[in-house]
């Protein structure tokens, strides 16, 4: 499935989509004809075509005079052909993790009902299995690669089995324990598992996983459990957690945009003042980190409270101005 990932990276999921619709309709295509009816180079479609095929989606080419590419077993009407596996891997773009338009999703969705009955509840769990969140927590690390059991607990969540999870802790102290996995979420470079434990629902790094066995035991997971939903409520408490200082503020109407691009989930937009201003909240790490952010912001924002917060601003001002001069300062200085 990671390589289902990397693959179709290299092709837009729309034209991914729509190449597969050709296929179903008819018993072959050439990369000439997808290249005419998708309006791209005949280099791309075979790119394209390519790219299907390395990332597990079963169609195969045929050479020489008549040749083209074709769905395994002639599929013409339905995804027949497809195997369990590549069933779900093909639903994983259909999820919240792709970056697919509405229409798209819609149409991936609609041929959930062209499988065999045996695959459709993998294949609709596979396409909400995953979630992109692309904000990083704490500085930038590059990992090469998806961490080793990523594979192992996505399948786990697609089959809905519980399983046995070796665990570092930040002390690199082993645990095991049994969990219900929920779901996987991508954060920046990062991958965690959400899951229910016997403590309660809880989020695992994937590099600290050690060790994954399936059981045979199903797991417990709500009705009413979205993925998306639940991250969104970890990612806030963390975010909470990591940044509890919170300053109250008024920013001109032009400047909410500059304050959402700067601070981005760290800011809450309030109501509009009688003086046309906005009133805002923005959380931070502490009052000094604070004001050196909002230092540059002054033509958008006036800190309100806390009076910390505008004591270091009128602080960092009252430095710039006697390293750099005033205003009047340059003024006469460039007479």
């Amino acid at each position: 499935m990671t390589g289902l990932c990397a693959s179709v990276a290299l092709v837009r999921t729309d034209r991914l989509v729509a190449i597969l619709l050709m296929l179903q309709r008819r018993e072959q295509t050439t990369a000439a004809e997808v290249a005419r009816e998708l309006e791209v180079s005949e280099r791309t479609a075979r790119r394209d075509l390519d790219a299907l095929a390395m990332a597990g989606v079963p169609i195969y080419s045929t050479q020489g005079r008549g040749g083209g590419w074709r769905l395994v077993g002639g599929a013409r009407t339905d995804l027949s052909g497809l195997t369990a596996s590549e069933a779900r891997a093909l639903f994983l773009v259909a999820g919240p993790a792709s970056a697919a338009t509405p229409a798209v999703k819609a149409a991936l969705r609609k041929l959930v009902q062209a499988l065999p009955e045996p695959f459709r509840v993998q294949a609709e769990a596979a396409a909400s299995s995953l979630v992109m969140d692309p904000q990083q927590w704490g500085t930038n690390r590059v990992e090469p690669r998806p961490p080793q059991f990523l594979d192992a607990l996505q399948d786990a969540v697609i089959r809905g089995v519980q399983v046995r999870l070796g665990y570092l802790d930040r002390k690199g102290a082993e645990t095991e324990r049994t969990v219900h996995p929920l779901g996987i979420v991508a954060k920046g470079l990062s991958w965690y598992l959400v899951a229910n434990t016997d403590a309660g629902r809880r989020t695992f790094r994937v590099d600290r996983v050690s060790s994954v066995d399936s059981t045979d035991d199903p797991v417990h997971r709500p009705d009413d459990f979205d993925l998306a939903a639940s991250w969104r409520e970890i990612a806030d408490e963390v975010d909470r957690k990591r940044t509890p200082l919170e300053i109250q503020a008024l920013c001109v109407p032009d400047g909410v945009g500059v304050l959402q691009m700067a601070f981005g989930s760290r800011l809450e937009v309030g109501g509009t003042k009688t003086d046309g201003r906005v009133e805002v909240v923005i959380r931070g790490h502490s009052e000094y980190m604070l004001a050196g952010e909002l230092s540059g912001l002054i033509d958008y924002v006036e800190v309100t409270s806390p009076q910390g917060v505008r004591d270091h601003l009128a602080s960092i001002g009252a430095t710039l101005v006697k390293r750099y001069g005033s205003v009047s300062d340059r003024g006469e200085a460039d007479d």
